[in-house]
This record gives structure tokens, sequence and C-alpha cells, in this order.
């Protein structure tokens, strides 16, 4: 039976039928609400029914909540009134005259609900809820990381003091409370990366490091934690900087205090308290290190121009970023290379893997995390083609984005081209362009005059190491006003009122805005880990004061370990094929030349 068949036999109920309000029993539908609730309850039940026998059933469950009294129908259209005397309260007038009072409704109310809800805050209270609000808002962009981001203890780490449950205080970190959360993280990172603790469990038995006194200036993620431990773990002591002020995830930096590592980093830092942290990894009383793990050269810049006596006791550099080599190769030139330094950065597993697929997948997580920009269609430069440059525009191109790139280097120029992307002059598509990356490693890529002439709602970002490449010094005068949007996000607003999208200061996109995938972070850091290991270990006289290459066996040592990771299984050369091509069946594979 239908539910308008229902309703028709509804309306044909003569009126004397309707029961008095003693009559109905408890908890019947007495207010024309209700009845309307149920009405359109078994309206739903029935028209969702896919067969007669479901539409059938659904119409006995309507009569039923119809009808709670079997062979009487309630009246439809009871008249209402409401009764002063009852503080409002609803009333039915029955046939015969009789007032029915209708049940009440409870009103379900929490706890809080009352002094949280009830009650109008002050101009006080509310600029707060105002600040509350936004400041949430802005950390759900930020940096993936970072579950910290909107604390509200705006004191500086420097001020406070901080102990981990074993006593220790020899940190500086944003709050120590947070440790459970960074443990996690690192427990997470473990699991992407193969290699490194592969590396931790054949090595941890031998102590290859047993001795070695680190002091590391990188970023300060899940992933290096996971290079710290396995650091540990070989027989190191480590004393741990941030080598961006953006980048470190503050949750991470505790579980390592806890942990028992010194670590001095926070998410915005100041450049002084950078500087000041640095000093705090370096300067300490009965301690000095042997070696210098670093990322971008600050650390070496620091120990050189401050302490440079440490040197007499250092036993080796490992550099992975194209900005701190150069700085090595500039120091080693001049003849002041004073240890032996290894350049990571340059080695085919960096090269190759971290530079190339780390930023092309990043870069697409960096700027919609910071922007939420629709990428096709979009017109875009990336000033250099090198393996970030590379990565950077495959994925823009893949995403419908029309890409050009600026270049120097003629060979790098052509495999754009045959890439498919147009090679310019930044200055012949500045006008035009949505989205401007710089990925150099040099300094003033876009300067003021490129500012200038953007258009409105122009994304100017960083991918390269440094914060040089573009010149937001330039940006801090008098006539541009700066404007806060999100966590790293910044309008720079010129008097007409065009206005740029700035991301990170011109810091790096990637590790200040966002993430970057764990698996070929473990390359890398394996790589740093060997590295480590071979400067520590090698006999005097094997590396002089001079910038070196990983070996090539260290690099295909480091690659064979990730391969059981997609259930990869190399080919072997037979002994006559060995012998044809003047090659060790076990590898070097490649030259040392080989890039």
């Amino acid at each position: 039976m239908s539910v308008q068949v229902v309703a028709a036999k509804m309306a044909e109920v003569d009126l004397k039928d309707v029961p008095s309000s003693k009559d109905l029993p408890a908890g019947s539908p007495v207010s024309p609400a209700a009845e309307g609730k149920n009405i359109a309850k078994n309206e739903a039940s029935s028209s969702a029914a896919a067969s007669p026998t479901a539409e059938s059933s659904s119409a006995k469950a309507g009569e039923g909540a119809l009808n709670p009294n079997p062979g009487k129908m309630p009246q439809a259209s009871a008249m209402k009134r409401t009764d002063p005397q009852q503080n409002g309260g609803e009333a039915f007038v029955n046939r015969d005259g009789t007032v029915a009072e209708a049940p009440r409704m409870k009103k379900i109310q929490f706890a809080d609900q009352k002094q949280e809800f009830n009650k109008r805050p002050s101009k006080i209270g509310r600029r707060s809820l105002s600040r509350s609000i936004s400041q949430s808002s802005t950390d759900s962009y930020s940096s993936a990381a970072s579950y910290t981001d909107s604390s509200d203890d705006e004191t500086s780490p420097r001020d406070k003091q901080q102990k981990n449950s074993k006593g220790n205080g020899d940190f500086c970190i944003k709050n120590i409370k947070q440790a459970e959360f960074g443990r996690r993280e690192i427990e997470i990172a473990e699991q992407e990366m193969p290699a490194l603790m592969a590396l931790r469990k054949r090595a941890q038995g031998e102590k290859p490091l047993a001795g070695a006194k680190v002091v590391g200036c990188t970023h300060i993620t899940a992933q290096t934690a996971v290079l710290m431990e396995t650091l540990s773990a070989l027989g190191a002591q480590c004393r741990w900087a941030a080598c961006n002020i953006y980048s470190t995830q503050n949750e991470v930096a505790a579980a390592l205090a806890e942990g028992g590592f010194s670590v001095f980093a926070w998410k915005g830092e100041s450049e002084d308290d950078f500087w000041w942290c640095i000093d705090r990894c370096v300067n300490v009383e009965g301690w000095q290190p042997n070696m210098i793990l670093d990322d971008g050269g600050d650390l070496t810049h620091w120990i050189y121009k401050k302490y440079p006596n440490m040197f007499k006791k250092i036993k080796g550099i490992v550099e992975e970023s194209v900005t701190g080599v150069h700085r090595l190769y500039q120091l080693s030139k001049a003849g002041k290379l004073c240890v032996p330094a290894m350049n990571v950065n340059d080695s085919v597993t960096k090269q190759k893997f971290d530079n190339l697929y780390c930023c092309r997948e990043s870069i697409l997580d960096g700027l919609k995390r910071t922007t939420d920009v629709m990428f096709g269609g979009k017109q875009v430069v990336v000033c250099g083609y090198g393996e970030v440059g590379k990565g950077c525009c495959a994925a823009l191109k893949a995403m419908g984005s029309i890409v050009y790139v600026t270049e120097i280097d003629p060979i790098c120029a052509l495999q754009a081209c045959m890439d498919g992307f147009r090679l310019v002059k930044l200055n012949e598509v500045i006008r035009q362009v949505d989205i401007v990356i710089t990925c150099t490693g040099n300094k003033n890529v876009v300067v003021r005059e490129n500012l200038d002439r953007m258009k409105n709602g122009c994304i100017v970002c960083n991918m390269g190491h440094s914060n040089t490449e573009i010149d937001v010094a330039s940006l801090r005068t008098p006539e541009l006003t700066w404007e806060r949007v999100r966590s790293q996000v910044d309008h720079v607003i010129w008097p007409d009122g065009k206005r740029i999208v700035l991301l990170a200061e011109g810091r790096l996109l990637n590790l200040s805005c966002s993430t970057v995938p764990t698996f070929v972070l473990s390359i890398t850091a394996t790589t740093q880990a060997l590295a480590l290991i071979e400067l520590y270990n090698a006999p005097e006289g094997r590396y002089k004061q001079d910038v070196y290459l990983l070996p090539k066996k260290m690099d295909e040592y480091v690659a064979s370990l990730h391969l059981p990771t997609f259930d990869a299984h190399l080919t072997e050369l037979s002994d006559e094929q060995a012998k044809y091509l003047g090659l060790n069946k076990n590898g070097p594979f490649k030259p040392n030349y080989y890039r």
C-alpha cells in the first residue's frame, strides 16, 4: 500500500473517531510537527524501496507510525495555542473543549555549553577568539609536517628552561612535551628508509663511528632524525642545528631531545636565533667536534670564522648542497680549506634521485599547500634546468602548465629544448607568467626590476637551497606593504594595488612549506652516512685538503640497498661479458668521472 493510499484513507476518517488526550498511549505523536516528521520519514522509506514487497512493508510501517492506537486515527489539524501561564508552553484543545498540555521537549545541554557559548564575549575575548581561529586556519597550510605551529606560547625557546624525562637540558627546542608525536613521525619515516635501516642493522655491531663527534647543520625532519639515530647506533656522538629557519619539524626536534640528542632548532627562528643555535652546537665546554655534516655551508663557515682552531681536530666535512659545495671549492681554490671534504651533492645517488625525483613530487605539494593554485593552463617560468629544474618542469608539464625555462649552460639548455620546453630570457616572459620558480643555486636570479614587472597575483618561490636567488631584501622598502596571508605566504603589495605572492620569504619551498618523499631522502641520508664513515676511518694521507667525490663503488652500494623494496633482481655479468667490458663482475660499473 503506497503512502498516497494511506493519506487518502486518513482524509475519510470521521472526526468522532479522534481520541482525547487521555486515550492516547504514552509516547504517541500528538503535535502536528511530530506527525509531519513521521509522515516525512515514511515517505522517504517508501520512495527508497525498489520492489513492490519493499513498498508494501514501508506502507505498513507508515500506518503503524501514524496510528499508534489501531482503529483510531489522530486528528490531523488539532488546534494549538500558547498558554502564557506555562511560559510559552504549547497546549492542544480537544473536541470536547478540554485542554491537553503538549509533552515538553527536553533540551540537551553539554556541560560546557552554558559557560562557553551562552555568554557574550567581551571585546578582548572576541579579539582572542579571532586570533585563535586565524592562527588555526594558517596552521592547516603549514609544513607538513608540524603539528605544533598553533602553540599559543610565544615565548622564545631561548628563554625557556626545558629538561627531558632523564633530566638532561642540553638542547633548545620549541616544546619537549611534543616528543611523543615526533617519535611517531620518526617511526613512520623508518618504514620508508630501508637502506639506512639496513646499514644500521649491519654495522651497529662494528661501530665504525666509535669516537666520532659529529656536529650537523641540516633540515631537522623525521628523515634527518632517522639518520641521526643511525649515526648514534654506529657509535657517533651528535650535536645538531637547523640549516633553514622554516624547515624544522618541532615535534621531531622534541623526540630527538627526549632521546638524548643535543638539538638546537625550532620552526620560525629569527636570523639571530639561527646563528645562536649553530654556535650552541659548536661552542660547548668539554666537547669538540671531529666531523662536520653540513647542508649549505653555514656551519663550516661559522667554525672557519669563529673557531678556526677547531679544524686541527676535525677529520673531514661532508656537504650535500650545491651552495655548500661551491663554498668548499672556493676555499680549496684559495688554499684555505683546512681538511678533506666530501662532495655528496654531485654523487650520482644525490643528483639522479634526490634532486630530480624529490623535487618532481614536492614542487606540486609545496605550491598546493600554500596557494591552492590549479596548474592546468598556468604559465610558469623555471629558472635553471639542472636536476632540480628538470624535476620541477616535468611535474608542472604533466599537470598541464605551459612551462618556460631559463638557463646559462648550453648543454642543459639543449636538454630543455629537446624535452619540449621553450628556452627564454626571464625579461621576455616576466610580464605574462603566473608562477616564477628559481632553482639555480645562484644569487639575484630574480631582482627588483623583474618583481616590478610581474603581473598581479604572480606566485614567486625558490627551490634552491639558499634564499639568495630572489632579491627579497629589495622588497622591504617603505612604499611596499607586506601582508601575511598564511604561514609562509606573504602578499607584497605595490602602491597601485598590484600584489605578488611570495612563498617562504624566498627560502626553500618544499621543506619550508610542505614535506619531501621519505624514500628518496633515504638514498641521500645513506650516502651521507657512508661518506662520514669513509672520511672518519680513512688512513692518514688518503685524502688531502681538497674536495672529493664519493667513490662509485659506494654510489652503487647505496642504490643496491634500495632495490629489494621494489622486488628488483639485478642481472649478473658472465665471466666472458665482464672480460669483454673490462669490468669486475661486482662493479663498479661506471668510471669515477661518470655523472
